[in-house]
């Protein structure tokens, strides 16, 4: 109403920006006299120029939000995957929008225990994320926090024997799925332990898959103490799993516009994000921290894994040139060293396996200016660990990668410290 509209008679539409918000005007002619007339129709000064609250995590840039009234309508709708839903009002209809407010109360009652939520991601597979998130929860929770582990690879669950609990089951209570426990601070959920043989395929399409996943955050159990720290390991890439995740994560604990939650911006506390050195990985993770970027993750810091091979001379072994290993040319190299340079039986072997690409992934940390949280070294025992289902620092504290490891938790727990409950006055113990 206190807009002045000009139009001129070739115009069919005008945008005008207007204390900061943008008119959308629609013209119709009339031509049944023999004056022109023109009548026009305002049909929205509602879409603020920037995204509305909770937009989808797959939206354009500009999204109004599926509930506004231009929703599947405006400018910045063109070309989105959720444009069709939004423009039928299957969002914004009063029974979609009381159905949204129960998910979101369910959300947000399934995770108020739960003080940290954490990311473990990257645009490419077979990087070492999954070891990454269950060496992380395991260090965590032998420090005696309370930790939650989830597997949202829905389609390649790795946790579970990497955390030393495969072919265990979830049981059902009056307060939801119990979740599987590692140790008494370490609590497991996958969809492994959902299906009957270990080794079946989970042959899913998207929103079956969002389905499980916001179960696994709705009715999950953590315990009576709650969480102080909840590692997901998510799949590679920035598909339905991550944009789920996200979205579900806002919903739960992000805090509109009251700017005093630390979780405003964002439902996850922030990601890690795993890479190897060489570009072929390092091009992959880059669109994963714009993926991040664009739905206001934090990133927490990027972690640079299988960054050489490091192990000590001891455990080497030896064979012929142009031959098979043989233990025998092991040990009669092992008498060699031992006789005649007997120290460098101590020392540690270390190998260039992948490249770095350019400045690697501590540059690429300084051009999108995120922490970088340092170098895991190829470790056997690393690898020996998540067979075995342990924890690595525990089992091998000497280790090459056992103190980078530990010095990427120190890093975790700086950025996102748990205050402790000083009126409990002791520990309390998150199993049932």
């Amino acid at each position: 109403p206190n807009a002045q509209i000009l139009l001129t008679p070739s115009e069919s539409s005008c945008e005008r920006i207007e204390n900061n918000k943008i008119i959308i005007v629609e013209y119709i002619r009339a031509q049944s006299t023999p004056q022109l007339k023109t009548q026009f129709l305002i049909h929205h000064k509602i879409m603020s120029t920037t995204p509305t609250e909770n937009p989808p995590a797959n939206a354009n840039e500009g999204c109004v939000g599926p509930t506004s009234q231009s929703a599947g309508k405006a400018s910045a709708c063109a070309g989105c995957p959720n444009q069709s839903a939004c423009s039928s009002g299957a969002f914004s209809s009063p029974a979609a929008l009381a159905a949204k407010e129960k998910e979101r109360a369910e959300l947000r009652n399934a995770l108020s225990n739960v003080t940290h939520v954490v990311l473990v991601l990257s645009g490419k597979g077979g990087v070492g994320k999954s070891t990454v998130a269950t060496q992380i929860a395991q260090t965590l929770s032998s420090r005696n926090y309370s930790v939650g582990l989830l597997d949202v690879d829905i389609c390649g669950p790795s946790i579970p024997r990497m955390a030393g609990v495969l072919h265990r089951e979830v049981h059902q209570s009056q307060s939801g799925w119990e979740p599987v426990y590692a140790n008494a601070n370490l609590a497991v959920m996958s969809i492994s332990f959902l299906l009957e043989e270990g080794d079946a395929a989970v042959v899913w399409r998207g929103p079956r898959k969002n389905g499980l996943i916001k179960q696994f955050l709705t009715e999950t159990d953590w315990g009576v103490g709650g969480l102080d720290y909840l590692i997901v390991d998510t799949p590679p890439g920035t598909s339905d799993e991550h944009i789920s995740i996200v979205q579900y994560l806002n919903d739960a604990r992000s805090d509109g516009g009251d700017s005093s939650n630390i979780h405003n911006k964002s439902g996850a506390s922030g990601a890690i994000v795993v890479t190897t050195p060489e570009e072929v990985s390092m091009s992959d993770v880059r669109k994963e921290l714009n993926f991040c970027k664009k739905t206001k993750v934090p990133v927490l810091g990027i972690v640079e894994n299988m960054s050489g091979l490091q192990i000590r001379v001891s455990d080497l072994k030896f064979f012929q040139d142009g031959a098979d290993e043989s233990s025998e040319c092991t040990s009669r190299a092992m008498e060699m060293l031992k006789e005649k340079c007997p120290e460098v039986l101590s020392m540690m072997a270390a190998a260039e396996v992948f490249p770095p690409s350019g400045f690697g992934p501590k540059g690429m940390a300084e051009k999108f200016n995120v922490p970088y949280l340092g170098k895991l070294p190829l470790d056997p025992n690393l690898l020996k660990s998540c067979e075995e289902g342990v924890s690595f620092v525990d089992t091998y504290g000497s280790s090459p990668a056992a103190s980078p490891l530990n010095d990427i938790v120190d890093k975790l727990i700086i950025a996102l410290p748990v205050e402790d409950d000083e009126e409990e006055g002791e520990d309390v113990d998150m199993q049932p």
